[in-house]
Order: C-alpha cells, then sequence, then structure tokens
C-alpha cells in the first residue's frame, strides 16, 4: 500500500545505525574553527561512499533494504541497491534511511544535490532529499513522487539557501515503499552535490501560496504549513520541493497579537489582527498567514466522567483510542475543511466551510456494548438559524471491521439522531449527552468506527463554521 510509506519522519524520527561505511566517521574541530574547516566535499556515492560517511535506517523500515551492488551500476564499479519490501513484510514496512557525515560538511559552494536513478519496474518513489540529520532536521528538504523508470535518469534536488548549509550533517536521505502492495527493487548512483547554474527563478511560498485567514484566541498556537520552494530547471520544467522552516525568515506584523519563531510556529499572545509573512534567501513568499484574534477562549467544561466508564475519541481529559483521522475529506460533495487549533494545552476540533465531516477510529473498532451514553461539546461561533440541523451520526462496520460490502452482503448499520438550531446558543459551548438507545438503527454497538457530524438541510449546508471537544462514549 503505497500510503504506507508517507509518515515515517513524522512517527518515528528515532532513527537506528545500522551500517557504516568508513571507520572514520568523526573530525573533531577546535572551539574556533571556521566554516572553510568543515569539509567541502560534496561527493556522498561515486563507486563507494566518501570519508566520514555512515548509513542508518529510519525506524520501521526494513533494516536490510539498503546494499551496495557490484553488479548493476550506472557507471564505474557499484551503485546503491534499495529492495523495497511488500506489504506485510515482518522485517519492515518500506525502505527508508538517512546517510550522515556525523562532522558535517560545507555545501554553500553547491546549488543542487544530483543523482541517478533507476528500478526494476516503473514506480513512484515516495521521498527523497537531504538535511535529515538525527537531529532538529532544520534545513531538510524533500522531494516527493519522483518518477522511477527501468533505464538509468538523472534527478536534480534544488537547494533553497546554500548559505544556510555551514555545518550540515545529513547529506541523503530516502523513504519508498511497496507499489500497488508489492516489493521491488531500485538503484541510486553517482549521489553528489554540485554547482549548476541552471536553477533559476526561485519561488518560496507558505500556506501553499494562499493569502490565509484563521479566526482563533490567546494561548492558541499554530504552525505554518505549505512550505515549497518552485524552481525553473535546465530543462524548462518547475520542480517543487518542500522546504523546511528554518530556511525562512518570519515576521508577524503586530507582535502585541502574534509571534512567530523560526520553526514556523506562530503562538497568539493578544486580541486583533496580525499578518505572518515570510521571505526565503531575500526573496518574498508567496501566501500569508492573517490572524484575526478574539480574545480569551472560552473553554469547554471539563469532563468528570470517570476515566474506567470512558471509551473517548478525542479529548485531552482522558486517553484516547486510535483514531485513522478526524476529517476524512469525502470528496466530491463534503466542503468541509479543518482549522483545528489547542488553547493553553487543550485541542479543539475546528470544522469550517462545514458541511459534513467523518471521524473514523475503524483500528481497531470499537466495542461498545457496554456503554448508555454518548457525549460531545459543540460550540457555534456565528449566527444560527432555529431551523439549522447539527446531526450527529454512528456507523458500526460489523464483524469484518470494515466498510466494505453491499446489499445483502454488507454487515454495517448506522444511527443518527438531529439537533435543531435553537438547541444552540451562539458563542456558548453546548454539552449533548445522547442516550446510545436513541440510535435504533444500531442493534449491539459491536463494531463502533465511525462518527459523521451533518449541517445540511435539503442538501444545504445550514452551520458554517463549529468547534467540538470531548467525544466519547460513557455508562
Amino acid at each position: 500500500m503505497k500510503n504506507l510509506k508517507i509518515n515515517y519522519l513524522k512517527h518515528s524520527i528515532l532513527l537506528a545505525l545500522i551500517y557504516f561505511m568508513s571507520v572514520n566517521c568523526q573530525r573533531y574541530m577546535s572551539d574556533d574553527a571556521t566554516l572553510s574547516t568543515y569539509s567541502k566535499n560534496g561527493e556522498v556515492f561515486i563507486d563507494g561512499f566518501s570519508a566520514g560517511l555512515g548509513y542508518g535506517a529510519f525506524g520501521g523500515s526494513k533494516y536490510t533494504a539498503f546494499t551496495v551492488d557490484k553488479e548493476v551500476k550506472y557507471e564505474g564499479t557499484a551503485s546503491m541497491r534499495f529492495d523495497v519490501p511488500s506489504y506485510g513484510d515482518p522485517s519492515g514496512a518500506y525502505a527508508g534511511g538517512v546517510y550522515i557525515d556525523g562532522s558535517g560538511r560545507n555545501l554553500t559552494d553547491f546549488d543542487a544535490i544530483t543523482f541517478w536513478v533507476k528500478g526494476s519496474q516503473a514506480a513512484s518513489l515516495n521521498s527523497v532529499g537531504f538535511g535529515v540529520d538525527f537531529g532538529l532536521n532544520k534545513y531538510k528538504v524533500e522531494m516527493s513522487n519522483v518518477s522511477i523508470g527501468t533505464n538509468w535518469q538523472k534527478v536534480t534536488i534544488p537547494i533553497p539557501d546554500a548559505s544556510k548549509l555551514i555545518q550540515e550533517k545529513g547529506l541523503f536521505w530516502y523513504s519508498e515503499g511497496p507499489e500497488n502492495n508489492l516489493g521491488y527493487t531500485f538503484w541510486i548512483d553517482n549521489v553528489k552535490y554540485e554547482k549548476l547554474g541552471t536553477i533559476a527563478h526561485a519561488t518560496p511560498a507558505i500556506m501553499g501560496g494562499v493569502d490565509t485567514n484563521q479566526q482563533t484566541f490567546i494561548g492558541s498556537s499554530i504552525t505554518l504549513t505549505g512550505l515549497t520552494d518552485t524552481f525553473n530547471m535546465a530543462s524548462g520544467l518547475n520542480q517543487t520541493i518542500s522546504v523546511a522552516p528554518g530556511y525562512y525568515t518570519f515576521t508577524s506584523s503586530n507582535i502585541n497579537v502574534a509571534t512567530v519563531n523560526e520553526k514556523g510556529e506562530v503562538s497568539i499572545v493578544g486580541p486583533g489582527t496580525s499578518v505572518i509573512r515570510a521571505t526565503l534567501a531575500g526573496i518574498q513568499a508567496l501566501g500569508s498567514l492573517t490572524i484575526n484574534s478574539l480574545g480569551v477562549f472560552l473553554q469547554p467544561p471539563t469532563p468528570t466522567k470517570p476515566a474506567a466508564n470512558v471509551i473517548s475519541i478525542f479529548s485531552n481529559a482522558y486517553t484516547n483510542v486510535p483514531v485513522n483521522y478526524t476529517n476524512g475529506y469525502w470528496a466530491p460533495y463534503q466542503t468541509t475543511t479543518s482549522a483545528d487549533f489547542a488553547v493553553n494545552g487543550n485541542n479543539i476540533l475546528n470544522y469550517q466551510n462545514f458541511n459534513f465531516v467523518g471521524i473514523e477510529f475503524s483500528s481497531p473498532t470499537i466495542n461498545a456494548s457496554s456503554m448508555t451514553f454518548m457525549h460531545l461539546d459543540v460550540f457555534v461561533p456565528n449566527t444560527i438559524s432555529p431551523s439549522a440541523s447539527f446531526k450527529v451520526k454512528i456507523i458500526d462496520f460489523g464483524a469484518d471491521g470494515t466498510f466494505g460490502g453491499t446489499g445483502a452482503n454488507s454487515d454495517l448499520t448506522s444511527s443518527a439522531v438531529s439537533f435543531s438550531g435553537s438547541s444552540f446558543v451562539s458563542g456558548t459551548w453546548k454539552s449533548i449527552d445522547i442516550n446510545l438507545s436513541n440510535f435504533t438503527g444500531l442493534p449491539n454497538k459491536l463494531h463502533l468506527a465511525q462518527i459523521v457530524f451533518d449541517s445540511t438541510v435539503n442538501n444545504v449546508s445550514s452551520i458554517s463554521n463549529v468547534y467540538v471537544d470531548n467525544i466519547y462514549f460513557y455508562n
């Protein structure tokens, strides 16, 4: 499954060094060492590894996926070989690792890292780049979905701002999973940093290049997303890469409302409006984040049910069950987007452009047969019409634990309970406790897997914005 390989850095930055290609892995520097004393060697792998380089496999990956191949190579005597495991391989879910120089290298003379790649079949290499270094990954760069053919082809990854790479330790990294659930082999050769002089028209962006507005409160925090840089390559085509916040300089138009640090983390400190912008290598980034702080946030009531009597889906008051997602974004009919936030350590679901949204917790499903009520806290910040609707639907996947199957072959059951707009007061938290017996279409509640919130009336949304917290079952 292709999606198994995409989250290794989010969930498994704990890395395990399993191979060292050289005994000369450390070069000790004096305290007054200048940047010129760090090696300017741009070679990573040319028939073998350059001095000082070691390999570390990512946690959860197949540790033996990487080997040096002396039979297949682009040129010279050897290449790097990667054997991607099939889905379900007990030795690891994917192939992934980092090539690191513990002393660091001065890469300020280069504008790209290049390599040659081919596969045993046509494939799409999920992620590859540089700047993963066992630490802060401050200057990480990622190129995604790199096309691999059965013939050798050259790949070029631009460097967003080489002046930052005075002592870069993470010289190369990759992550790849099965193609259509099946493993395969690919090779990489002649990995090196180069000064090409053919990379032009850098166009950095934050927030995906879009001017974004977000309503929030004092004490909340927001992490800037959609950090990219796009370059025009020698081929005439544009290449977009994902870029770590360390490359950017962030600014706030009003630091009495919002401050932003070098990690792209925005802290809301007062009421009012502030615009967060950024530059990269002196170039103004496309996109911005406008903060509209409404002041002090009214927290929902703190849950008081004993934890032993609760099965929690989303709440900071309890330990939550595993949740697949809190917004499945079921195209093409769903319009709901998420602008979730945290205020003073309490996480809040914020559904904007709200028509309907699904929360799934199917891995594993929940046996709620001993529970008698469902609880949730709902806050509607805008004016709400008495004719509006807020529907809560629970879906049981049945004994097979899957959404699949139709007609007589489906054991899926579902049931819903609706509340009118008059049940809510704008700007006030509403605590909802629903007797599970009111979900008449759920006979046993043995395999609960989804909760759906729906505000549509005659296929039109009746509530545009809603906050939700403390979703749990209890007896």
